[in-house]
């Protein structure tokens, strides 16, 4: 009698029952499956490590243009530290970085409101004042945060000569191409400009 010849499919059955197998039992081996140092693949994440402070992470994102993740991160920091002035200011700039003024108006607000001596979140509400067409207000804001500042801010100085020279001239009615300098903490700053 001549035997069948087996389907291609099920001559590979055994060698992928084989491989699974060694995976597995590689998987569960005291060593696992643990990459060389070497390697240039991304290692796995270590979930017994405590995570990196939300607040840090969120103004290093926001120095790379990454105004959504840096949204998510300062919101992380939210839960992990309650709403500080901080945490607030960061969220603000954030949005302000969105395009969505009436939230980071919002939230700026309450973090001048949580620490009124803090100037740099002044000076990102005023950023805010400036681009919603607040001039007049703006312009206080601004000379707020940089009495608090002692003109030390170059940020702040330059918004508030911005703000000045648009409150002086508003039948000016030409777009500008102003760019305005949000402040974080820690030093650095941020700059807004206008989508083309």
């Amino acid at each position: 009698m001549k035997t069948k010849p087996r389907a291609p499919a099920a001559r590979l059955l055994p060698a992928a029952a084989a491989a699974s197998a060694l995976a597995l039992a590689a998987a569960c081996a005291p060593g696992g499956l643990k990459q060389d140092k070497g390697s240039p693949w991304a290692p796995g994440a270590d979930h017994r490590r405590e995570a990196e402070d939300g607040l840090l992470v969120g103004n290093r994102l926001m120095a790379a243009g990454e105004h959504e993740l840096a949204l998510e991160a300062f919101t992380r920091a939210a839960l992990d530290q309650g709403l500080t002035p901080e945490v607030l200011s960061g969220m603000g700039s954030a949005k302000l970085g969105l395009r969505r003024l009436g939230q980071a108006e919002e939230l700026l607000r309450q973090a001048v409101d949580a620490d009124p001596a803090w100037p740099e979140p002044m000076n990102n509400l005023g950023v805010v004042l400036m681009e919603r067409g607040k001039t007049a207000e703006a312009v206080q804001v601004f000379q707020r945060a940089y009495a608090l500042d002692n003109g030390e801010s170059d940020a702040i100085r330059d918004n508030l000569r911005l703000a000045l020279a648009k409150l002086e001239n508003p039948a000016h009615t030409e777009p500008q191409n102003e760019d305005y300098k949000l402040v974080r903490q820690g030093g650095g700053s941020y700059l807004i400009r206008q989508t083309p």
